[in-house]
């Protein structure tokens, strides 16, 4: 016997601003991190019982550090939730946190939920390195630490070398295929630093951005209002010395941070006791060949729009979030309908940052809010993931 599906809303979402790689956040646990957020959350619904949260899923992307143990219910715990409430940590990469949103929406869908807190943490300042254990015992020699803060570590072998290569060369290798200069991708760069500089002048991220206890962070850190055409010029390309395109300026950057969301059905709603930021609609995953991973968001997204019957021309806004410009661009150079002007019209990762288990709950919870401040309208947020994945998920109201 079908059950039909229930009606999921994203009542609030809160997130930290985003600190630089060794800065404002890296003295803070990514624990820590998480629950503050969370507390935020629940403080900002003083109507809702906390013990009625029937579960939290947190994405993050490491796991290796000090949040190894289930950062989902060390975040309940500390954040001083009832020890009844449970907690689950995702990890799909890049698009943990919104994997973690989607997870939460589909148990609320399916009534195994009325009321669910979704979202993603990452510290890459704290992230540790990691000595595997020798193949036999007492080597002589020396052994090998591994970093754990991005990309690619402790490769299996039987791996097709083209699907690993670093990150960035991923990015050249979109910016060959679609034949994106160098200028192209620094101009999309100084547009991200310009739309986020203004966005937090005009007050549009103070309904959703949230302190964190014992740190002077009144604003995204890696934000940079002075950036330009010139001074991004100067910089050195990093992964292709000749031809290269990819640089440290129009690239994302690392960071910490930490977003939260509020998800319930019809009767979460009431015990909550609030309007609505807007209703999830569908959500998508698709693979792509791993070296491409940047244009892993172009098929995410057009089964996401299929899935809930709607168009390019019908989004109201769009968080893309922005690995690198020619990832971006390469995707944008995909989606002819998209009017490009509706994309992250509040800056994106290469200004804001990019927490790698946290971007997905963010950018969800971006559009969620910018919704709720058109009133009405349909928005998309997609991520690119590393191994060759896109994710998306659309959002009405």
């Amino acid at each position: 016997m079908s059950q039909q599906l229930r009606d999921v809303y994203i009542v609030d979402a809160v997130r930290t601003p985003v600190g630089k790689y060794g800065g404002a956040l890296s003295s803070v646990r990514p624990d820590d991190l998480a629950a503050g957020v969370l507390r935020a959350l629940v403080e900002r619904t003083p109507q809702l019982d906390p013990a009625r949260i029937d579960d939290v899923f947190y994405g993050n992307a490491n796991g290796a550090g000090e949040e190894n143990r289930d950062v989902a219910r060390m975040a309940v715990l500390l954040a001083g939730l009832p020890v009844s409430v449970p907690g689950a940590t995702v990890n799909r990469l890049c698009g943990s946190g919104m994997e973690a949103v989607i997870q939460a929406a589909r148990a609320v869908a399916v009534g195994d939920a009325h009321i669910a807190v979704a979202g993603g943490v990452e510290s890459m300042s704290r992230a540790p390195w990691v000595l595997p254990k020798p193949e036999r015992a007492f080597p002589a020699g020396h052994q090998e630490l591994f970093s754990t803060t991005l990309g690619w570590r402790m490769v299996n072998q039987r791996m097709e070398p083209q699907w690993t290569v670093a990150l960035g060369e991923g990015a050249e290798l979109i910016a060959d295929k679609h034949g994106l200069t160098r200028e192209q991708q620094d101009a999309f760069a100084v547009a991200s630093h310009e739309k986020a500089a203004r966005a937090w002048k005009d007050g549009l991220y103070d309904g959703e951005v949230v302190p964190v206890e014992g740190v002077d962070l009144a604003r995204d850190e890696t934000i940079r209002d002075n950036t330009s055409m010139e001074s991004l010029a100067k910089l050195k390309t990093v992964f292709r010395k000749n031809g290269g395109t990819v640089t440290a300026g129009n690239a994302s950057p690392l960071n910490d941070g930490a977003a939260a969301l509020l998800i319930v059905d019809e009767e979460g709603l009431k015990a909550t006791g609030r309007e609505p930021l807007a209703r999830v609609r569908a959500s998508a995953a698709a693979g792509i060949e791993p070296q491409y991973f940047g244009l892993g968001p172009v098929e995410a997204v057009r089964k996401a729009l299929a899935k809930a019957g709607k168009g390019f021309g019908d989004l109201h806004t769009f968080e893309l979030n922005e690995a690198f410009a020619a990832q971006s661009l390469g995707c944008l150079a995909e989606w002819p309908e998209l009017d490009p002007a509706i994309v992250n019209p509040r800056g994106g990762a290469i200004a804001i940052g990019h927490p790698l288990g946290a971007s997905g709950a963010r950018i969800t919870g971006a559009v969620a809010h910018q919704l709720a401040s058109a009133g009405s309208g349909t928005g998309l947020a997609a991520l690119c993931i590393g191994v060759g994945q896109g994710l998306a998920l659309v959002l009405e109201r």
